[in-house]
Order: C-alpha cells, then structure tokens, then sequence
C-alpha cells in the first residue's frame, strides 16, 4: 500500500479493530490507540523527511477510480502546502492519544471516535479529490459534536454542542454548495472533482467572472466559518472549553486548518479574479480576529476561555497571509496554520491536564504553580510565549512571514499596509494576555487549589514534549516549512496577482515550475 495512503488507513483499521475489542480490555483498547498513532507519526515522520522540495507537482500521488461517470476518484497527495499538515495532523493525534487518560468512561466509545477523527483529519489533507477533501472532513468532524456532547465538562455542555454544531454545519454547508457550483462549471463531458484537472482545464478555459463574483464568497464564508472568522467566531470559545482535552488539542490544532487549507487549495488558484475582489473583504474581517477577539481575551479570567479566543485570534494572521496575495504572505500562512496546531494542542492539553489536578481553570484560584509543579509551569509559560510570538519559536516565523507580505507595498494608499499595520497591535495584546496570565498563575504565593498539585512525572511527559520540540524545531529552522513552499506558493498565487514583478508569468500547466523570480521576493 503506497505511504501515503497507510497513514490515511491505519487509524481508521484501528478504529475498527477497537471496535471489534471487548469494553473491559481498557488497557489494550489504549494500546491499539497510542501503537496507530505512533505508528502514523513515524511514518509522516518519514513521508516529511522524503519529500523534494525542488520537485514541481504532488509527491506520493496514489489513484484509485471510483465513480467514473461523475469524475470521483480517490486520488491523494502532497506537495509543499499540504506535507507539513499532515505532519501536524500525525503529530497532534499521538500527543492526543497520550493526553486521553483522562477519559474513564465510555473509553471503547471515545477511542473509536478519536481514531477515526484523526483518519479523517489525515484523509482531509491529503485528499485531491472534492468529494472525499469534503468527505474526510465530514467523517472527522461528527465525531467532534459527539464527544463534546458526551464526554465535555462545565455547566455549558450542552450549549455548546448544540452551538459548534449549528455553526459548523452551517459553514460545511455553504463549503459544500461552492464546491459543486465549481464542478458544474466545467461543460458536461469534462467535469471531473480532480483538483489537478480542475486546476488545468480552469488555467485553459478560466471561469466567468461572474460565476467567480458568487462562488468565491460562498467558499470564503463557507471555510471561514469553519475557522472562526470573525464575526463567525462564537462558537469556538465555549466549545473548546467544554471539549475533553484530546478533542481540543485535534480539533482547535488541526481540523480547524480545513478552512484556511479550502482557501489556498481551491478558492485563490481556481477563482483568481473572485480572490482580486473578495481577499480584500477577508483582510478586513481578520483585523477582527486580531484585535476585538484580542481585546476579548484581555478580559477572560478562565484560563481555557483565554486559550481559546487565543486561538480564534491567531486565525487571523493566517487569514492575512492568504489575503495578501503574495508568496511571501501565503508561505507564512501555511507556516502560522503549522506552528499554530502545535499550540493549541500543547496549550489545551496542558489546560485539560490542569483540570485535571485542580478541578477550576479561574486564574483567580490558581498563583504560585511554578514553584509547585516546575515541569508543567514551565511548559505552559513556554506555550504562552510562543503564543507571544517569542523568536525561537515556530509561531515567529510564521508572523513574520505574513507581515511582511501583508506590506509588501509600502504606500499610504495601500489598504493592506494599515491592516499589517493593525497586526502589530495585534500581537502586543497577545502579549499582554499572555503575560498577565502567567503573572497571575505562575507567580506570586500559592493559591488555594495549587497547594496540593503534583507535578507532571514519567510518560504524561511525552505529548508535551513532542509538541514542544517541534514547535523550537521549525522556530529555529523555519526553512524545513519554507523551502518547500517555494513551488507551490508562486504557482497559487500566480493567477491571482499578475501584477506582481515576481510572478508575472503564470505558468503553463499546474506541475510546470514558476518563471524565474528577483531575489528580493524570495522567502527567507
């Protein structure tokens, strides 16, 4: 079985063999969860280390006819957008593995659920095929409402089931009616769900601008909600903080990524024209995830509440790299989206392991927890820096990235210059949060409910770890992202800013290398 396609696989054939395991052998349903994991981490592992930067087109691509009439096919692969993702999807699923020893009821059930989540988030990413791009999303996403559902804490359970679930659908919905409006584009005897052939015939034949005036802000909004675009974004602080731990860390630190993925995938290369005239609406629109959900985290007292609009804001640098239309700013996106999935899996998974031990997430009840439990202060305080933007880590470079793009032209005029210039507020109100918190937890005498917490000892180390050695990782040697985004970025950004010296040829086919561009306009 090609590689790419066993990492799809093996949690999936997990799943059902957890399935097939009586309840009562809760060590080895465990064991079947933790082993898939690894497993697809080693491989990614090797799939990541493998992959040639300087070769145009997907690597790894695996084939298998479905529906020919309609142009269904299973076809997977990876070029230098997609590879790192699914190294984060790997990576995040072992650590949420290792982090659900919480979970003491019901464990056959929620282990079933997180496998094929993670098969889903995996198939999501790699899939170059609409239908199952749209279909690994949808078998990843169920098992979400589900365990928040049944396995979610706080008061609020219920609400925000019912409210990720109302907002989530909904965005999938419109995802979903943009993606068939761009395959009944196509004339009848051509249509086909192939993203490369899509890709080509598109180059060849481009769509109406009409059709991409509609289609485009349906797929905008659709992947947005998705993401929590800001004013789309409600939903996610109350989810994630009733969400069990595992399911925070792979839903907020990978699935979340769908969205933004969607955009640069599908919308900006198919519809360049739409991405001329709708980008400047998102750029506009993220300036709400950076500063009012910034603001909003500034005034949370419940640390999984501030984790959470911390994530939601983050988005929306992302968000402003996409927006920027330029290689630069679209390179540092896919580098926020990486850097961020190991953030928020290590930030909500040392928050569930905190519960855990004191059973409140009030900074109010917490204070001195440095002293108390050194290994998990100083993970989190690392958390909080790298959500900081603190150099040295990953999250970093990606800002920087997007920054830059994002100001790419220097002019008053440019609307992109002040939303770049917003950013920068943006990223001293995360600093602000962030070190009021750790002020607030880690320091000063102990609290009430820090007196009496252990500290984390042996293999409940082990996600953390990984998390955090990946994120100092890519934030000391960004290039291993960056290097191989050369390709891909020029070619997706191409048709949608002719304009640009550096990209003022599109090129002939999707697989054909982009025309030679000046020095000043390459990544770092």
């Amino acid at each position: 079985m090609p590689l790419l396609t066993t990492i799809i696989v093996l949690p999936l054939a997990a799943a059902l063999l957890v399935a097939l395991v009586p309840r009562d052998l809760r060590f080895g349903i465990r064991l079947v969860a933790l082993a898939a994991t690894l497993a697809d981490l080693i491989l990614a592992t090797v799939l990541f280390l493998q992959f040639d930067p300087g070769t145009a087109g997907y690597q790894c691509v695996h084939r298998v006819p479905w529906v020919s009439a309609l142009g269904i096919e299973y076809h997977v692969g990876v070029d230098g957008v997609n590879v790192g993702l699914v190294l984060l999807a790997a990576v995040v699923a072992f650590a949420a593995a290792c982090a659900s020893w919480e979970i003491r009821s019901r464990e056959k059930e929620f282990y079933l659920l997180l496998l094929i989540m993670a098969g889903g988030v995996l198939g999501a990413f790699a899939s170059l095929d609409l239908v199952f791009f749209y279909g690994f999303h949808e078998l990843a996403l169920v098992p979400t409402f589900i365990m928040i559902g049944v396995w979610g804490r706080g008061e609020e359970r219920e609400y925000a089931t019912f409210k990720i679930t109302l907002y989530l659908t909904l965005g999938a919905l419109l995802a979903l009616v943009g993606l068939l409006a761009l395959y009944l584009q196509l004339p009848a005897g051509d249509r086909t769900f192939d993203v490369e052939r899509l890709t080509a015939y598109f180059q060849a034949h481009p769509m109406s601008e009409a059709a991409q005036q509609w289609i485009f802000p349906v797929l905008m909004f659709g992947f947005g909600i998705l993401v929590s675009l800001w004013p789309f974004h409600t939903w996610a602080p109350p989810a994630y903080s009733a969400a069990p731990t595992p399911t925070a860390m792979l839903h907020a630190g990978v699935l979340k990524k769908f969205g933004l993925y969607g955009l640069i995938r599908i919308a900006v290369p198919l519809m360049p024209e739409g991405a001329q005239r709708w980008l400047p609406v998102l750029a506009a629109l993220c300036l709400g995830n950076l500063l009012h959900v910034g603001w909003v985290a500034m005034r949370q007292e419940n640390l999984n509440r501030l984790f959470a609009n911390s994530s939601v804001a983050h988005m929306g640098f992302a968000f402003l790299g996409i927006a920027s239309l330029t290689q630069i700013g679209l390179a540092g996106a896919v580098v926020v989206m990486v850097a961020h999935g190991f953030l928020a899996a290590l930030m909500f998974g040392l928050g569930g392991h905190l519960w855990q031990q004191t059973r409140t997430l009030e900074m109010n009840d917490l204070g001195g927890l440095l002293r108390q439990a050194p290994f998990l202060g100083t993970a989190t305080i690392m958390a909080m820096l790298a959500g900081c933007g603190l150099p040295g880590f990953a999250n970093f470079a990606g800002e920087v990235l997007v920054l830059f793009g994002a100001s790419k032209t220097v002019t008053l005029a440019s609307p992109h210059t002040w939303v770049a210039l917003a950013a920068w507020a943006g990223l001293v109100i995360g600093a602000v949060y962030m070190l009021r918190a750790v002020r607030r937890i880690f320091h000063g005498p102990l609290a009430g409910h820090s007196a009496g917490v252990p500290d984390m000892s042996g293999w409940r180390r082990v996600p953390f770890v990984l998390l955090l050695g990946a994120l100092m990782v890519f934030g000391c040697f960004p290039r291993g992202l960056t290097d191989n985004l050369q390709l891909p970025a020029a070619l997706i950004v191409a048709p949608a800013a002719p304009r640009a010296p550096a990209l003022a040829a599109t090129p002939a086919a999707p697989g054909s290398p982009p025309a030679a561009m000046p020095r000043s306009s390459a990544m770092p």
